[in-house]
């Protein structure tokens, strides 16, 4: 080797590892908070029959009980863009759906800070850190007590895969960390409802903190699908919602126009509809809505999870539709048609969740929505 082509390669390799530290360390640079902090807002209080006496000290006499409100953490970075995302969770979850990954990835929380969005997490009334009810649970509800025996439900109807006796099978083409320390993050991530479930009280809860905060943008998930739906209805604040496998209770459609449900193989779980007034529905085609679906969705399939969401995305189909059909801007993307592959039904902790949120970054800056 001669001298000249030396110095060269030396050279041609230093300069690739200072690009390849230069992006490593700006993937990895602190994210600097300007500001933080947490508050409830929303709910109820209820006062108990009686007259409070300390002779009584346990007693729930002439008490109030506080609950239904909702528990938001907020992180505003520095320079932050002007509107901020408020993150709704789905069913028998939490914030921590948009916190780290199951493999300790960054989540959606830090990624979009790192995007320079403000962000706000939140736990909907009578769940998780909101866990304040001022009625009792009822039986219902199969996520409301403990012990939760829902492993093999829960892990099916996500579409992470099937089991094997009692073994947990990831899909072989899933973008699911495939590895038990994550698949048992996966089963710790439930959190159960100490109230009944009540998706306009959690909607009046999530309107209540857009007033408090301002313009923002909404994402939601899976049950939190109709929660953003229905805020829209109570507040102006949204000014947008992105919603990633929006399902599990009622999509919207103005009176008249509620369309027939595909039949599920397990009934109760299937896509549904309900009817609210027009001037309600039209409330959603004023601001743009886009809605993500991932991969393993098949109606026709007897995997019950699989056929679950062929039921769901068939009505969301129908309901970006009605939307367009009365002037309205919403969009529905499924993932596997436009290059990203294997996700479940918690696609923003997927394998691929830094490319979902580069695309959904796209989308905002595609409607203004990205501006400081």
């Amino acid at each position: 080797m001669n001298g000249k082509f030396l110095r060269n390669a030396i050279l041609g390799l230093s300069l690739s590892v200072g690009i390849f530290t230069a992006s490593a360390v700006d993937a990895a640079k602190p994210i600097v908070i300007q500001e933080q902090g947490s508050f409830a807002v929303g709910g109820n209080k209820v006062k108990h029959s009686g007259v409070f006496s300390q002779d009584k000290f346990l007693s729930p006499d002439g008490q109030f009980a506080f609950g239904d409100h909702l528990y938001a953490f907020y992180q505003i970075p520095k320079n932050a863009k002007k509107y901020p995302i408020i993150f709704q969770h789905g069913g028998a979850q939490s914030k921590r759906t948009w916190e780290s990954t199951m493999d300790g990835r960054d989540g959606f929380q830090n990624i979009f800070l790192r995007k320079g969005y403000g962000v706000y997490l939140i736990d909907q009334p009578r769940i998780g850190e909101a866990g304040l009810s001022t009625e009792a649970a009822g039986d219902a509800n199969p996520w409301a007590g403990n012990p939760l025996y829902y492993d093999k439900t829960l892990f099916i109807l996500s579409r992470v895969g099937t089991f094997d006796g009692d073994t947990p099978r990831v899909f072989d083409n899933a973008a699911f960390p495939n590895d038990a320390e994550s698949i048992e993050q996966f089963q710790r991530s439930w959190t159960n409802y100490t109230g009944e479930l009540d998706n306009d009280l959690n909607a009046d809860a999530l309107a209540a903190l857009f007033d408090k905060v301002g313009p923002s943008i909404l994402f939601g998930h899976s049950m939190g699908g109709t929660v953003c739906w229905r805020t829209v209805f109570r507040t102006d604040n949204v000014k947008a919602i992105v919603a990633f496998e929006p399902g599990g209770t009622p999509f919207v459609f103005p009176e008249g126009e509620v369309p027939e449900a595909l039949p599920a193989l397990c009934a109760p779980i299937g896509a549904s509809a309900m009817a609210v007034p027009l001037k309600d529905f039209m409330k959603l085609t004023k601001i743009p809505i886009v809605l993500y679906y991932g991969d393993n969705i098949d109606v026709n399939s007897n995997h019950v999870g699989k056929n679950k969401w062929g039921t769901e995305l068939d009505m969301a189909k129908k309901f970006v539709a009605a939307i367009n059909r009365h002037g309205g801007d919403a969009t529905l993307v499924e993932l596997p048609k436009v290059g990203l592959k294997g996700n479940t039904h918690f696609l923003m902790g997927d394998l691929n969740n830094q490319e979902l949120a580069d695309l959904v970054a796209d989308w905002l800056k595609s409607k203004g929505l990205d501006k400081r």
